[in-house]
């Protein structure tokens, strides 16, 4: 059987398996038994460029079949600075599942700087390694660079997030419609966007400092992002009526 490499975000682990993406990511998501439910994202990592810093020798001792047959489901191999040690060049598609297992890929795309709106204020969710959500003025590229260059105290080797929709209140913070934005406490999340768009200084402010693991998939807008400083990989989430028909299970259960 083959054997697989996978890099989960919450919580950031390294993990063999011989189990391929949709197959790992129904086990992530309800366990051997079923009893379990919950959310996974994830990377596909390539093998052959992480041998310099894993043990291979104990993966291929241990990422074996069992006894019966069946595939060994989960090895772990680092729960530390795993997303610090991975070369970014190593990581292959990301990976969503429901909390039921339902598994949709996505694949690298080419970012555009280019075409990042102007005057538009953001919202991102950290995922990895650290985990707040952040309003912003800064477009996901700029957002990256602020973060991993080193030019402010607070500084991470990567960061791995995804950008949330803010609809009317990307342009009016105060004024605009949030009629179809579930999250909880609007009028936080209004003041954090009127502060940052009335403050030249302040392109950032926390929004919620507690991640519960769970993502309201609905509400992507542009995608997730993986990078440090001029370096960005960027897997676009398909709009809702692409999603449709890419992937009609997961687009029902979410």
């Amino acid at each position: 059987m083959s054997k697989y490499v996978y890099l989960t975000s919450n919580p950031e682990a390294l993990v063999a398996s011989m189990l391929p993406p949709d197959a790992f990511g129904l086990y992530l998501s309800t366990g051997t038994k079923k009893r379990n439910k919950g959310q996974a994202v994830f990377f596909e990592v390539d093998l052959e460029k992480i041998t310099s810093f894993i043990d291979v020798k104990s993966l291929n001792s241990r990422c074996v079949q069992k006894e019966d047959g069946s595939p060994k489901s989960s090895v772990y191999l680092s729960v530390y600075k795993v997303l610090e040690m991975v070369p970014l060049s190593a990581l292959k598609s990301l990976y969503l599942t429901t909390d039921h297992g339902l598994v949709l890929e996505l694949m690298k795309a080419e970012y555009d700087r280019s075409r990042e709106p102007k005057n538009e204020l953001h919202l991102y969710q950290e995922l990895c390694p650290v985990t707040p959500m952040v309003a912003s003025s800064l477009a996901p590229s700029v957002f990256m660079k602020k973060l991993t260059d080193g030019s402010i105290p607070i500084s991470l080797p990567k960061l791995f997030f995804v950008e949330l929709k803010l609809g009317e209140l990307a342009v009016n913070p105060l004024g605009g419609s949030a009629e179809n934005l579930p999250y909880p406490n609007i009028g936080h999340l209004r003041d954090c966007l009127e502060i940052i768009r009335g403050e030249y200084e302040k392109h950032m402010k926390t929004v919620n400092r507690f991640f519960r693991g769970e993502l309201l998939y609905r509400t992507i807008a542009s995608g997730f992002y993986v990078g440090a400083k001029d370096e960005i990989i960027y897997y676009p989430f398909p709009k809702m009526k692409d999603l449709e028909k890419l992937n009609y299970n997961f687009f029902r259960a979410i």
